[in-house]
């Protein structure tokens, strides 16, 4: 019955939850307590995902420059592109760091 509801719903509980005709809660428990609604869960997020990439990616075809900046921050990383900034310590290791504390001098 749930993993006959969860096709065409993108993914959202609460359309899984009007189509089998129960709550919220209800449609959240069986798609984590049950391996096989979870599965058919799972699948339709990553089909939805697909869709957005699909879509994503041919309006970048079609010129839109704004869509190809947020793809490049995204999945270009590798390259030098993205919106944050990843500091490494030497070699690729952890960054370490010192904390120096300082007590004033009486006399200051």
């Amino acid at each position: 019955m749930f993993v006959d509801a969860i096709p065409g719903t993108g993914g959202i509980i609460s359309a899984i939850a009007r189509k089998v005709g129960c709550d919220w809660k209800t449609a959240d428990s069986w798609v984590h307590d049950f391996p096989t609604v979870k599965r058919a869960y799972d699948a339709e997020c990553e089909t939805m995902l697909d869709l957005a990439e699909s879509t994503v990616l041919k309006a970048i075809k079609d010129g839109d420059t704004a869509d190809a900046k947020w793809y490049l921050t995204k999945k270009g990383k590798r390259r030098g592109y993205g919106d944050t900034m990843e500091l490494t310590g030497e070699g690729g290791g952890p960054l370490q760091t010192e904390i120096v504390i300082r007590y004033a001098d009486a006399n200051d």
